[in-house]
């Protein structure tokens, strides 16, 4: 007899804890998240070290080698340096100040009327590389009278303190020279002028400097190039003007460009134009299906151009025509191209056939003579030959 035996409550095994929804969902998106934040951290620290630095030539905001970021701020350790964008902005800076210096590039950027506001402020101006503009008016009768292409550094030879002190230095560039009857002190000569010229004016003095390359990043340390730059803004406060674009107004359409008489000649073109697309785009109507009059056989038409052939004694033509429906039928048999060679069909068939390959010839590239072209016997024979062969190559 067989006991069944029912385990205590003791044995039995304990069910697994049910987890909470919470639980499982964090279990669930954790990765993602991770993930995610990890994405985020990267490109934050990627942030970090991508700061933007406008570029163009003696910017003074600019880090590469054609800026002066490193001049001014050098400058901005014992003086007050303000970079002015517009030549309202550079007046603002320098309103109020008693001890100034005015740094002026890109001038050709401000209008006649911006620089003479510029020139009556009565304070110590640079210019560097000026339009003739711009000599004209702040100092007039000093002209640009050439260009040093040496690039080797320049002595000052002049008793001007910021040149002797700076000593030599890479001012190659546009050189002037000043009228007589100028007050003026010229540094780094050559052949046809100064490449650092300063006139002196009632209470203030005007500085024409024929390059900004020793004032960029890439050469301020070259030299006394640094010497020069800092000695050239001598001042408590240095407003630097590097005028933007002036901004593009008032400009006219493709439109308004075009002359007036073209405009109205386009009015009969237009016209014709239109008068041709309803000539050439005109429709006809649907299609009207109709049945053909008479139902020729194929046969028929052979025999009907076999019968012209006959009455023109157009043997030739007909001759013509049996080879090239042979050669038509019979090229793709041997595996050979419709533009294969007559010397590449003939080797073929007399491989295939076992013929001799000058009867293939004489049968299919006559030269010559045609002998089958002679009689009408001729071409039926033609006719009875190919056949026989196309029968053979089934």
């Amino acid at each position: 007899m067989t006991t069944l035996v029912t385990p205590s409550p003791d044995t039995t095994e304990a069910a697994p804890p049910q987890k909470s929804g919470a639980a499982t969902f964090w279990r669930k998106v954790r990765t993602p998240v991770a993930v995610l934040a990890a994405v985020a951290l990267i490109g934050v620290l990627l942030s970090l070290g991508d700061e933007q630095f406008p570029g163009g030539h003696l910017e003074p905001e600019s880090v590469r080698p054609d800026g002066t970021r490193a001049l001014v701020q050098v400058l901005r350790e014992d003086r007050e340096v303000t970079v002015a964008r517009s030549s309202s902005a550079a007046e603002t800076a320098l309103t109020g100040a008693e001890d100034a210096v005015l740094v002026v590039f890109l001038d050709h950027r401000l209008l006649p009327s911006e620089l003479q506001e510029l020139a009556d402020l009565d304070v110590d101006t640079v210019l560097i590389q000026p339009s003739l503009h711009s000599l004209n008016t702040f100092v007039p009768g000093v002209d640009m009278t050439g260009r040093i292409e040496d690039d080797d550094p320049l002595e000052p030879h002049c008793d001007l303190p910021a040149g002797v002190e700076a000593g030599t230095a890479d001012v190659g560039g546009e050189v002037y020279r000043a009228t007589t009857g100028l007050s003026t002190q010229e540094c780094y000569p050559a052949e046809e002028g100064a490449s650092l010229l300063r006139v002196e004016n009632d209470g203030s003095s005007t500085t024409v400097l024929g390059t900004g390359l020793p004032l960029t990043n890439g050469h301020l340390a070259d030299e006394g190039n640094a010497a020069l730059a800092l000695n050239l803004t001598d001042a408590d406060t240095v407003v630097w003007l590097r005028p933007d674009p002036p901004p593009q107004e008032g400009s006219a359409s493709l439109w308004e460009l075009i002359p007036e008489g073209v405009r109205w000649s386009l009015v009969p073109l237009v016209a014709l134009l239109a008068l041709l697309a309803l000539w050439r785009g005109r429709r006809l109507g649907a299609l009207v299906p109709e049945s053909l009059p008479v139902v020729v056989q194929a046969s028929e038409t052979t025999e009907g151009r076999a019968r012209l052939y006959r009455s023109r004694k157009a043997r030739d033509r007909a001759a013509a025509a049996l080879r090239s429906g042979f050669l038509e039928r019979s090229l793709p048999r041997i595996g050979l191209r419709p533009d294969a060679s007559p010397d590449a069909v003939v080797s073929a068939l007399a491989q295939r056939l076992g013929e001799d390959p000058q009867t293939l010839r004489a049968l299919l590239h006559p030269s010559g003579i045609d002998p089958y072209t002679g009689d009408d016997e001729g071409t039926a024979r033609l006719a009875e030959a190919l056949d026989e062969l196309a029968r053979r190559l089934r």
